[in-house]
């Protein structure tokens, strides 16, 4: 029971985490996601959860590199292939020797096999945080690019550099061809393993298919198993690297089903949305777990009267800058070599600002706290291991010093406004795209489908508030739109007032009732549009529903259905009453006069003889969706055909109609 209430309770930071992103974008979420860790770990102090590192590769680390592997551009992979493996494997080497000698030298304490150790678990970058930076400055797609491809390989390669230098403390020998021999046994193991795994899975699911076992949520769930599947038998039955293992099949999976698998578009609408989901919690989880462990790792170290608090952080900072020093000598060197021996090839051109980039974006994360939690207590012959707890505290404070140096300084070097201008272009896509839309609608519009058009185009309108929720109207200055929705809530209570005293007398019967009352819920709901009235429409929609189940859980006999239309009618003259009220003793009587003439039109219309309240305005509004999104992707290549907009936002926005489309389409199955 506590596992679970642990588990829901950091499902529930992580909603908050993100909703104060929402708010404060300049930090980026994986930050904030680690400042509520320790918060709850000084808070809440009985809360305690630690976790394996083989576990946490497996539930972690596993499913978020083969989803990295499954959607790395494989142009980008083979054309950079010489900097990623650089930067994977002998960037990890030379930050393991060089780090490990200056952690030994400024601390001779820390035996130089562990400093090693240190610095290797320090290798690892995690590239999560970085693309939450990514999404608010512009960071050159190559650099992006690699620090992505690395990670791929690097955990593997800085695990193994790091479970070595472990070992050579705990036992006190170390075998360096033993070890070569070793680490090249398990990567190009793990490398073969997945790309074997995967067309093993691969050929089930394909079988499977062609024997009639085609059920979407089989195959969906059966892919999200993959990668912990390959992790655990590259893992415990061939001794192999599961890391190498599911990037190698990440990558291979989505080569295998270009070639072999037939389009089967549900699967991989559910297979999408689920991967989504699932990399939405374990990204966040993995940083509040991060900061959970933060407190405990450098409480030791806080707490030693021999090393005071400012020489500790000192040496965070000077580890740090050597991590990030080393690597941006690495890159700097090997940009310029690769640059000097061939002009022509895709190699990053050398420059002091793409290796600051390449350096900063090197931040350290998830991999590395995990590793250093494994460290053992106890060493060959019962003695403790050698400055443990300072260790977890440097490899704890590296990690936030390197957040934070990203944080403040990617933005700096990143003069380029392109991300924000993109973003604006995008967003003005989106306005164009439902200004068509509602002009679509209009053109359509006739006396038989008028109440269902106008209900749509108060959807667009409503999706198009919350893309401007700051546009002001050039008709209409704030405090009148404010005005006119208040007036209009006025009509709308005295319309479900009415409503509810005809339910009362059984003049209508639930059915009935219901029609109404969800029209009349969701005009209130588009005119909330403040924090109060937000509160009070849903409170109002609870206790309605709370009477309905009490006092309304039998049917009574049915009304005519031809009652609804004069229902309607009289409930909105109830409305004009309690407007012409309000506008006796109203200041801007205007305004309550625009108000009820908007609803004497509506009254108008629902004296024609073609209107009906049934279940045909959803039809209507069902053909007049399909109408729309035909306009839609007209406009969007249009934009995308005048230059307005980029190939990956006339995706996304294709996107964007593509999931309104599912939504009007979908028809619930058992």
């Amino acid at each position: 029971m506590k596992l679970l209430m642990i588990v829901i309770l950091l499902l529930v930071c992580l909603l908050i985490s993100n909703v104060i992103s929402h708010y404060i974008p300049f930090i980026p979420t994986a930050l904030t996601q680690i400042a509520f860790g320790i918060i709850l770990a000084f808070f809440l102090e009985d809360l305690t959860f630690t976790i394996e590192t083989e576990w946490f590769l497996l539930l972690f680390v596993a499913p978020l590199l083969y989803n990295d592997g499954r959607h790395y551009p494989r142009e980008e992979l083979w054309k950079m292939r010489a900097p990623i493996f650089g930067n994977a494997i002998v960037l990890v080497l030379l930050t393991t020797i060089g780090g490990g000698f200056f952690i030994h030298w400024l601390i001779p304490s820390i035996p130089l096999t562990a400093a090693f150790a240190l610095a290797a678990i320090l290798s690892p970058t995690d590239p999560v945080a970085v693309n939450g930076i990514a999404k608010r400055i512009h960071i050159p797609e190559r650099v992006l690019n690699l620090v992505r491809g690395e990670s791929l390989i690097n955990d593997a390669s800085g695990l193994v550099a790091f479970n070595y230098a472990v070992a050579a403390v705990v036992t006190g020998y170390f075998s360096l061809s033993k070890a070569l021999i070793d680490f090249t046994y398990v990567f190009l193991a793990g490398a073969i393993l997945g790309f074997i795994l995967i067309l093993i899975i691969t050929w089930v699911r394909f079988t499977l298919q062609k024997q009639g076992v085609s059920d979407a949520t089989f195959h969906s769930l059966l892919q999200i198993l993959t990668p912990f599947l390959i992790y655990i038998i590259a893992e415990e039955f061939f001794h192999a690297s599961g890391v190498i293992a599911v990037v190698m099949a990440g990558i291979a999976y989505t080569l295998i089903k270009e070639h072999s698998e037939t389009l089967n578009a549900e699967e991989q609408i559910l297979t999408e949305n689920i991967w989504t989901i699932v990399l939405f919690v374990l990204n966040g989880i993995v940083f509040l777990l991060l900061g959970l462990n933060i407190p405990s790792s450098m409480e030791a170290t806080v707490g030693n009267p021999n090393i005071g608090n400012g020489l500790a952080i000192l040496y965070v900072i000077l580890i740090g800058l050597v991590i990030l020093g080393i690597r941006f000598m690495w890159s700097y060197i090997f940009s310029y070599s690769a640059y000097r021996h061939n002009k022509s090839n895709k190699s990053i051109k050398p420059s002091l600002k793409t290796s600051l980039f390449i350096s900063l974006t090197g931040v350290r994360g998830a991999v590395t706290m995990a590793g250093v939690l494994s460290i053992p207590f106890i060493i060959k012959g019962g003695s403790a291991f050698p400055e443990r707890s300072l260790i977890l505290f440097l490899a704890a404070g590296v990690i936030l010093f390197t957040l934070i140096a990203a944080t403040l300084f990617l933005p700096l070097l990143s003069n380029d406004v392109q991300s924000e201008t993109a973003e604006k272009d995008l967003t003005e896509a989106k306005r164009k795209i439902l200004h068509t839309a509602i002009q679509t609608i209009r053109l359509e519009m006739n006396e038989e489908n008028i109440t269902a058009a106008h209900d749509l185009m108060n959807e667009y309108k409503k999706e198009f508030q919350r893309i401007h929720p700051k546009r002001k109207m050039a008709e209409e200055t704030s405090d009148e739109r404010r005005r006119i929705a208040d007036l209009r809530l006025i009509g709308l209570r005295a319309e479900r007032k009415y409503i509810q005293e005809l339910m009362d007398k059984n003049v209508i019967d639930d059915d009935v009732f219901e029609t109404f009352e969800r029209s009349l819920n969701h005009r209130e709901e588009v005119l909330s549009n403040n924090v109060r009235s937000r509160f009070m429409y849903l409170l109002g929609l609870a206790i309605r529903g709370l009477r309905r189940y009490i006092l309304y859980k039998r049917k009574n006999e049915k009304a005519k259905i031809h009652l609804r239309k004069q229902v309607q009618i009289k409930a909105f003259q109830a409305a004009l009453e309690a407007l012409e009220e309000n506008a006796k003793g109203a200041e801007k009587k205007d305004l309550v006069y625009a108000v009820i003439l908007d609803y004497e039109r509506m009254i108008e219309q629902l004296k024609k003889p073609s209107f009906h309240y049934d279940e045909l305005i959803e039809e209507q509004k069902e053909e007049l969706r399909i109408k729309v999104m035909d306009e839609e992707r007209s406009k969007i290549h249009e934009l995308y055909q005048s230059g307005e907009i980029t190939k990956e936002q006339a995706r996304e926005l294709r996107r964007f109609t593509n999931y309104i489309e599912s939504v009007t389409l979908y028809e619930r199955t058992e």
